[in-house]
């Protein structure tokens, strides 16, 4: 594993000289391809180039923290050389600066940073979304440096990631070095100096904080990596001797030194690359000897040189060994009870390692035998000194119960006692001041106290100012932290956007291809009667192979934004099943139809909408809550807003209800034949109504006896069972459904609309012949000329409002518009119907084509929102003044001709009278005539 990314390309040009290599380098790629091939073709030490950081002049960001360890209630706080990988946005740990391998890892590209001031000095958090890590800097100038850059570098990570793909040049070319969070953080907190004895490459050659025991700070978590380091740094000091038994001094790292700070992190650099490299080789590789010599000097003796070259005093360089002595003391502590660890592990498993040798070498079965029977005999014996072993710890445990009681009850008497002194002091306290005061000047003492007074004063309110300047910079890194989160999660959310928009564009072209495809082979399919057998035999494998496929298939990612399932939110199917076998091509170009539209404008149209609609609090009549209702009602807002338009007009009779439903019970309607008869036809297309044992086919039932009882004149008319079980699919409550009922047919239709005569519908079909006449004249006159009824076909469409007609999710936008503002809606809707389909009507040219066309055509139509723009903007004006005179007229002219049928009749009925009574038996009958 790498201890982060590589610092400045170097090269060495002599064993004691370290300068700095073109900092310009463009790939730290290519510049590890040149490492290694120079370590391998080469046995010199000459221009070795370790690899180059995204900018030469760039800082590491290194230095020791405390890192807070839980094990159970135990908590400590232990050392930890803390590094970041620029590669990864990763805070990499060692327990000191010369390990090879880390012992854990922070991803910081998903996390946030936290401190509070209670906390105490240099005490900060980082969270992460599966941990929460607590570290603590020397200082809190240490802290806010630590903090600020970590906040820099996830902006510049997250920001570059974003911004250019994986292996683009500007990745490398342009790096982003704080240039948009230095600009952010101005306004929240200004950028803190760098403690350079605490943070960077020179804290390295640094001892490490000091731990009251040696054992405390190795991790028990990774034993297996503190081997590794352990050996690691072991064979790196032996290898301090060469071959010809010459030490490698100070001296040649001190030949040619011009700048000894590039040099110390230089040389920190080069041996973090000999590290990485050695890690990935699984070896040590002798050609870098110099590189671990130099290592070794400074993690073994950190500054030794630096400091002895420096100080001239002779006691100052005693004070600096003496110092190196104490801190390889403690690393030897460190490295004996570790060693003292690994023997108690090895004489375990070479104590094993015997038992089984003299297990395998034992000639008979016998021996073998009485091996395994020792062993048993030594399994139990273990066995009963554990049981012994457990009753002696369960004593000690009561025992110390008991004695924690004891002391528990020594601690209460002894702050029994030290209250009793406390305010025997006091007492004595009062009476020497009592005594001082009489004895003194009273104004004299009355300045004391003033003074004490005012100095305690003071002193708090310095504590007081520190608090709040502690405060004031916690709220301004909380602020910049909130801020740049913020933004953070904008970005992703933004770019997330727009990788669905595109998906989902991508996934609306193929539909659209698909449906293409399909809409040719149904070309081909209808003119396979003339093609030669063998291409019509091709073109019915390709429509039975499309058939095949799956309207519900998912992506090959396993993604889908947008699936087209069998049934939608309300039970209806998606994809009609049609008898007919030519049109089951049909139904599979409808199907995806619908997903192409419903991909196009989930983003565009669908979101904002349902944004729009979130947004709305209380329901009230207004002229934007009308333009939202003619554009749909999200599924979620459908319920409420249709049981808030029903109630506007119908006012909720208590129990009425439940009333009609026991007068139902107790006596039989003449209705509920038919209405018997109906259920079964009621919305055979949804999952809902399809069968007899649906839960919805009770609750129809008795909301159309509860109508028939609330309205004699009426009862039942065939259409009232699908107008009721559309408004069960909405709202659920039957109650309702038996409201918007009433409402559709007292309120928002003329009357005598479902009377037994339908006289108000048959005027409705006149109405509308007249605007179709006046709105789509070519359509009319094409009607006219091949002698096309139209009411054959919109009857029924204005008496049940379109159910059956349009695909479910058209239709109850029709009904959305429709129950908000009456039947002026049905209207306009029907003429956009034949506008939509208008050229295809007009490419027929035989009576018999259209009535079939005119039978399918609504379910052809897939597209809600343009049949929307063509009934509320294509069709304008279109006043309800003008319909109800409509109304008015065709009603009247209607009625006179309905009066004269009357008076044919009567007159025929009343000649029939005057004739009397035909003599049968002079009618001959025919089987008569034939004999």
């Amino acid at each position: 594993m790498k201890k982060g990314p590589r610092s400045g390309a170097c090269s060495l040009t002599t064993p004691g000289n370290l300068v700095e290599s073109n900092p310009n380098s463009n790939s730290s790629n290519g510049a590890s391809a040149k490492e290694k091939d120079v370590l391998s073709s080469s046995g010199e030490l000459e221009n070795v180039q370790l690899k180059p950081s995204r900018d030469a002049s760039r800082k590491k960001l290194c230095g020791y923290l405390n890192k807070l360890g839980i094990k159970g209630p135990i908590k400590t706080w232990k050392s930890r050389w803390f590094f970041y990988d620029e590669n990864k946005c990763n805070l990499l740990y060692y327990r000191t600066a010369q390990d090879i391998n880390p012992l854990g890892s922070i991803d910081l590209s998903s996390a946030s940073f936290d401190y509070k001031v209670e906390n105490g000095e240099g005490v900060f958090e980082i969270r992460t979304p599966s941990r929460v890590f607590t570290l603590k800097a020397i200082s809190n100038q240490a802290m806010m440096y630590w903090l600020q850059q970590l906040q820099m570098r996830r902006w510049e990570f997250c920001n570059a990631q974003s911004r250019f793909p994986v292996g683009s040049s500007q990745l490398v070319n342009e790096p982003l070095a704080g240039r948009a969070i230095g600009i952010d953080n101005e306004d929240f907190l200004p950028l803190v100096k760098t403690p350079t004895e605490a943070v960077g490459l020179k804290a390295a050659s640094l001892p490490a904080p000091q731990i009251s025991t040696a054992l405390q700070n190795i991790s028990l978590k990774h034993p297996w990596t503190e081997i590794q380091n352990t050996v690691y740094n072991i064979c790196g000091s032996k290898q301090l001797w060469g071959s010809n038994g010459n030490v490698f001094t100070f001296s040649e790292f001190q030949e040619h030194h011009e700048n000894p700070d590039e040099e110390q992190e230089a040389e920190v650099e080069a041996g973090r690359a000999v590290k990485e490299e050695t890690l990935e080789d699984g070896r040590m590789d002798s050609r870098l000897n110099w590189v671990r010599k130099a290592r070794w000097m400074n993690s073994g003796f950190p500054g030794l040189p630096e400091e002895l070259s420096r100080e001239r005093n002779p006691m100052d360089k005693v004070s600096v060994l003496q110092q190196q002595i104490l801190t390889l003391t403690e690393e030897v502590k460190s490295q004996k009870e570790l060693v003292k660890l690994l023997h108690k592990a090895l004489e375990a498993a070479q104590q094993e390692k015997r038992v089984s040798s003299m297990y395998l070498t034992a000639a008979e079965d016998k021996d073998r035998l009485e091996l395994v029977r020792h062993k048993v005999r030594q399994i139990a014996d273990l066995s009963c000194r554990l049981e012994a072993l457990e009753q002696e710890k369960k004593e000690l445990e009561q025992i110390l119960t008991l004695r924690d009681r004891h002391i528990q009850e020594l601690k209460e008497h002894v702050q029994l006692l030290m209250e009793k002194n406390h305010a025997k002091q006091g007492v004595i306290m009062a009476l020497t001041e009592q005594m001082a005061r009489e004895q003194s000047d009273p104004l004299q003492e009355a300045n004391t106290i003033t003074v004490e007074t005012l100095y305690k004063q003071q002193e708090e309110i310095e504590h007081l100012k520190d608090d709040i300047e502690a405060y004031k910079t916690q709220n301004q890194f909380l602020n910049s932290e909130i801020h740049q989160v913020t933004r953070l999660w904008t970005n992703v959310a933004e770019n997330e956007k727009a990788l669905l928009m595109k998906c989902a564009c991508l996934q609306a072209q193929n539909c659209q291809m698909e449906s293409k495809y399909l809409t040719v082979l149904r070309k081909l399919q209808e003119a396979v009667p003339g093609l030669p057998s063998s291409h019509a035999e091709l073109v019915r494998n390709l429509i039975q192979e499309a058939l095949q496929w799956d309207v519900k298939e998912k992506a090959e990612e396993g993604f889908n934004l947008n699936p087209v399932s069998e049934y939608d939110e309300y039970g209806f199917m998606t994809v009609p099943e049609y008898e007919v076998e030519d049109w089951k091509l049909l139904a599979k170009i409808q199907a995806l139809e619908i997903k192409s539209n419903n991909l196009r404008s989930q983003e565009v149209v669908e979101k904002p909408l349902r944004d729009r609609w979130n947004s709305i609090g209380e329901l009230s009549p207004s002229a934007e809550l009308k333009s939202l209702i003619r554009s749909g009602i999200p599924v979620e807002h459908r319920q409420r807003v249709w049981g808030w338009i029903v109630s506007r007009h119908c006012g909720h009779q208590s129990d009425h209800y439940q009333r009609l439903l026991q007068q139902s019970k107790s006596t039989e309607h003449p209705a509920c034949r038919q209405i018997e008869l109906d259920l079964p036809r009621t919305l055979t297309n949804n999952k809902h109504f399809s069968s007899p044992t649906s839960q919805l086919i009770p609750k129809l039932r008795r909301v159309l006896l509860a109508f028939s009882w609330h309205n004699p004149a009426i009862g039942y008319c065939q259409g009232l069972n699908r107008l009721a079980a559309v408004a069960l699919l909405v709202l659920e409550d039957e109650e309702s459904a038996f409201w918007c009922l009433v409402h559709i047919v007292e309120n928002l239709m003329p009357a005598d609309y479902y009377s037994d005569t339908l006289i108000t519908s048959q005027v409705d079909q006149r109405v509308f012949r007249d605007f179709l006449s006046e709105k789509l004249p070519r359509l009319m006159a094409h009607f006219e000329h091949y002698r096309i009824d139209v009411s054959l076909i919109t009857f029924n469409w204005f008496l049940v409002v379109f159910v059956d007609s349009l695909v479910s999710d058209i239709l109850l936008r029709v009904w959305d518009a429709f129950l908000y503002e009456g039947t002026k809606v049905i209207f306009r809707y029907a003429l956009a119907i034949f506008k939509y389909n208008e050229e295809e009507i007009l490419r027929i040219h035989d009576s018999v084509e259209i009535y079939q066309y005119l039978r399918f055509f609504t379910r052809m139509i897939m597209d809600g929102r343009k049949l929307m723009n063509i009934a509320f903007n294509d069709l304008n004006p279109f006043p309800m003044k003008l319909l109800k005179n409509r109304r008015s007229m065709h009603r009247e002219e209607l009625e006179a001709e309905l009066c004269e049928l009357e008076q044919i009749k009567a007159a025929y009925v009343k000649e029939r009278a005057e004739q009397g009574p035909q003599n049968l038996k002079e009618v001959v009958s025919e089987e008569e005539e034939e004999i």
